[in-house]
């Protein structure tokens, strides 16, 4: 699968449903507009119908966009809605969701990054 597994990779959701009849040229305009992001930035990006049954990943792998479509037989994907804002998932999130797994919640597995501070200051 192009999606990889790498931590780097970063995915981008349209929390909203989307209309999945649009191409190459419609999500590329969704991304740009409602998503804020460039569709030309190698990050994925997530479109799902109102129903659930049905999902597109846009991505750019250097030389064109690609476009991935799912279409689950049985069961729904998982609600991405939060709040309106655009939800950022995970590699790992994206292959459970392409499974049609639940997305329960988040587990931070990396420590929180070090804020570095001069020295000398107090704590």
């Amino acid at each position: 699968m192009i999606f990889g597994t790498s931590r780097a990779v970063r995915v981008w959701a349209r929390p909203g449903p989307t209309d999945l009849r649009k191409g190459y040229n419609g999500l590329f305009g969704l991304v740009q507009t409602e998503l804020g992001r460039d569709p030309l930035s190698g990050d994925l990006f997530l479109f799902v119908n109102r129903a659930r049954t049905s999902c597109k990943i846009l991505a750019w792998d250097g030389t064109g966009l690609c476009i991935f479509m799912k279409r689950l037989e049985r069961g729904r994907f998982a609600a991405l809605r939060r709040d309106g804002d655009v939800v950022r998932l995970s590699a790992s999130e994206l292959a459970l969701f392409i499974e049609g797994c639940t997305l329960i919640g988040r587990q931070p597995l990396s420590p929180e990054p070090v804020a570095l501070m001069p020295l000398g200051a107090a704590m």
